[in-house]
């Protein structure tokens, strides 16, 4: 026989042998057994993702540190005979909701050691035979209510060493196995049968008042149920932390409640003051400060806890100035909702032996102050706001502090806005389409006067350019006279300005008639700006000193517009 001949019988004999029985994959070892046959890949990085090529009649396969990430659709529908899918220590962060589509035989899944934050447990509708979960050391934080829902064979739930903090003792009433196990045929027929073991510990778990359901079901337990450690223990918070479920009482949860020690506090200028407010609430709430509807993040603020369901709130301002007076509001948040009270500060300046007794901005005095010269205009326009900037003359500029009033024109209540020394400009934004607004800056406390105030309307047209950069929430046209005075200037909205001009124009005559009874003499620019054009700073000035320069401004302005 010749030696051609010899290769020639054994590859015969190869072609045989292999295709009855399947290809093993490079890297892995494939053992038979009275099991069936598994496939064992243990090689580090040995495949980016699950691979496509198994073979058909594997019924055991066990993949660990390949470091893929997902679980795509339809991974395993090549393996149908599949009975054990051992995926550990993999970097696994997604799995698919039809990632184990085609595995109705399957009846043990292992993902231990990989980084799952969720699980889409609608997926094991594809495994109604499953009895082994194992997901142990992984980062899941949420178990949905019906999580367990497509579980109804599982014997052995493993969750522990992850990152769950708060679970509703439904996610295990609406488990069909529960369900089952708590009627009394059920439990006389599986009396002598296999318990079922559920692992939970080494969890962060939050032992306030959300978990008191899960708790006390955790207390209830008993066989065919059992817990493979029944020592859990609180992660939090912190006056809870390490202490066993068996050892608390959790109570229902509440709303905020907050209380107010002092609600009139009034102290002279350049004292140190600390506000209090205390806040009972079950969970622990979200506790903070705001003053002129802003939330105050200059000032020092600090949080102590007083018992279990109490926090005190402490803000700290030092060397109050007349500015800081006002109304100080305390406000408390959980789930359950919310709740505040407020302060008010008084602050006594020195030149002065009393103080108004009702809060909000001190009643005018007769005072050289008062009739400080503001000069306010808008000096830069965008598509969802403005920016203002004012100019006083003052005989103390590094020592005067300016106060924003804003809000809807016409409306009683407006925000305010506190300005230390040595700035003149201030931006709003977000503003809501087809409304009225109104801006003021006044000194200090002081309420709002003629010549102080800006009034603008904002648009409820979009331009192609607006469409076509997606900025849909306003379009402002600014059109302003030149007035000799502190007075108003208006905005104008693309769909009213006919009617706007008109009211503009008889303004300014009324202000020319006034121009000679004026103390002080100051010329105002007027400015145009056109998002139609595409700029956010493109403010056009124009001279008017009479009707006829005034009229030929509006004349170019509308040929601009069409």
């Amino acid at each position: 026989m010749t030696m051609d001949t010899v290769y020639y019988l054994l590859v015969v004999v190869l072609l045989k042998i292999q295709p009855s029985r399947g290809q093993c994959l490079s890297g892995c070892s494939c053992v038979d057994d009275r099991h069936g046959r598994s496939l064992i890949c243990m090689e580090e990085g040995a495949f980016g993702s699950i691979p496509q090529n198994m073979p058909q009649d594997l019924t055991k396969i066990r993949i660990e540190k390949s470091h893929f990430t997902e679980i795509p659709r339809g991974a395993f529908l090549k393996t149908p005979a599949l009975e054990n899918l051992w995926l550990n220590f993999n970097d696994i962060t997604v799995v698919n909701s039809k990632g184990l589509e085609g595995l109705g035989n399957l009846t043990e899944l292992r993902l231990q050691g990989n980084k799952l934050r969720s699980v889409p447990w609608t997926s094991f509708e594809d495994t109604p035979a499953l009895k082994i979960l194992d997901l142990k050391h992984n980062q899941l934080d949420v178990l949905p209510e019906h999580a367990l829902k497509y579980l109804p064979g599982l014997t052995y739930l493993d969750l522990s060493f992850n990152q769950l903090t708060v679970i509703s003792k439904e996610v295990f009433q609406n488990w069909p196995l529960y369900q089952k196990l708590q009627s009394a045929e059920e439990r006389d027929a599986t009396g002598s049968g296999s318990n079922v073991v559920l692992a939970l510990h080494d969890n962060a778990w939050l032992c306030d008042c959300r978990l008191k359901g899960f708790v006390e079901f955790i207390r209830s337990l008993s066989p065919p149920i059992i817990l493979m450690n029944s020592y859990l223990s609180c992660a939090g918070p912190d006056f809870r932390a390490g202490r066993f479920f068996h050892e608390i009482e959790l109570q229902a949860c509440v709303k905020p409640v907050v209380s107010i020690p002092a609600a009139n506090v009034s102290l002279p200028q350049g004292a140190n003051v600390t506000l209090r407010c205390l806040a009972m609430a079950r969970p622990d709430p979200v506790v903070w400060w705001t003053y002129g509807l802003k939330i105050i993040r200059g000032f020092h603020e600090t949080q102590e806890r007083m018992d279990e369901d109490t926090v005190r709130s402490l803000l700290v301002i030092p060397s109050v100035h007349v500015a800081d007076r006002g109304i100080y509001t305390c406000t408390a948040i959980n789930f359950m909702g919310n709740s505040s009270a407020n302060v008010f500060l008084d602050i006594r300046s020195p030149d002065s032996s009393q103080t108004s007794s009702q809060p909000g901005p001190a009643a005018g005095q007769a005072s050289v102050e008062e009739n400080v010269y503001i000069d306010i205009r808008i000096a830069k326009q965008t598509v969802r706001g403005i920016t203002i900037e004012w100019f006083a003359a003052l005989d103390h500029p590094a020592d005067t502090w300016f106060t924003v009033h804003f809000g809807r024109a016409g409306a009683e209540k407006k925000e305010t806005i506190y300005i230390g020394p040595g700035i003149n400009t201030y931006s709003v934004s977000d503003l809501m389409p087809a409304t009225k607004y109104e801006i003021c800056v006044t000194l200090k406390n002081k309420s709002p006067r003629l010549g102080q105030c800006i009034v603008f309307v904002t648009g409820s047209d979009i331009t192609e350019l607006e469409q076509r950069e997606k900025l849909i929430h306003i379009v402002v046209i600014v059109l302003a006279m030149v007035l000799a005075v502190p007075v108003g200037m208006y905005a104008c909205t693309t769909d009213t300005r006919l009617a706007c001009v008109e009211g503009v124009l008889a303004s300014w005559k009324n202000r020319q008639r006034e121009r000679n009874s004026q103390r002080m003499e100051h010329e105002r620019q007027g400015t145009f700006d056109s998002l139609q054009a595409a700029s956010d700073e493109g403010l056009v000035n124009k001279e008017s000193s009479d009707d006829r320069k005034a009229r030929d401004f509006v004349a170019k302005m509308m040929s601009h517009e069409s």
